[in-house]
């Protein structure tokens, strides 16, 4: 894996113990994340070809924090190019890496995605990156940002770059909170 390392040294079973305690526990990212818990109307656009006008669609999203706090759960559903489309992922912060990453997974595919990546500057926002192999467009990076507008709303972006392409914006979803 690219974030493997070698240890610095021997520690005592008391400090690697105590290191590991302190990595488990919540802090600020895990809070931006448990602000995201809750129920959600959304609305979607999807760009199927550059230049094009979006598919826009309408859905619902449940969002709960599992394991602790550690960790957003989002079970979505909706419609996507006219068929029902449902979609599942977790989101959580590392601490020992310092970056959000998350899953995906929906009945689009069969494939799990992961993602990763920082903070934005000022805590309300994070931008994660994911490689995949798209059976049509070949090695793709997909970059998401995710942002917390405000305790009611989020917009979420989706970017795709096929290898050696430009970067053409694929999703974006806002969420409404449901009252």
């Amino acid at each position: 894996m690219a974030t493997e390392r070698k240890p610095k040294g021997k520690m005592d079973t008391k400090a690697m113990m105590e290191l590991y305690k302190q990595l488990a526990t919540p802090g600020a990212p895990h809070k931006l994340l448990a602000s995201m818990a809750g129920s959600w109307n959304t609305k979607t656009k999807s760009w199927m070809e550059p230049g094009k006008p979006p598919e826009e669609s309408a859905g619902v999203c449940e969002q709960k924090m599992i394991l602790g706090g550690r960790f957003l759960q989002q079970e979505c559903t909706g419609q996507m190019m006219g068929s029902a489309f449902n979609g599942m992922g977790f989101t959580g912060y590392d601490n020992h890496t310092r970056k959000f990453v998350s899953t995906w997974m929906d009945t689009m595919g069969t494939a799990i995605y992961l993602f990763e990546g920082p903070a934005s500057a000022d805590g309300k926002s994070f931008t994660q990156r994911c490689r995949y192999d798209d059976p049509v467009k070949g090695p793709m990076e997909w970059r998401s940002v995710c942002k917390l507008v405000d305790e009611n709303n989020i917009f979420f972006e989706m970017y795709g770059t096929a290898l050696g392409g430009a970067e053409e914006k694929m999703m974006e979803m806002t969420y409404t909170r449901k009252v």
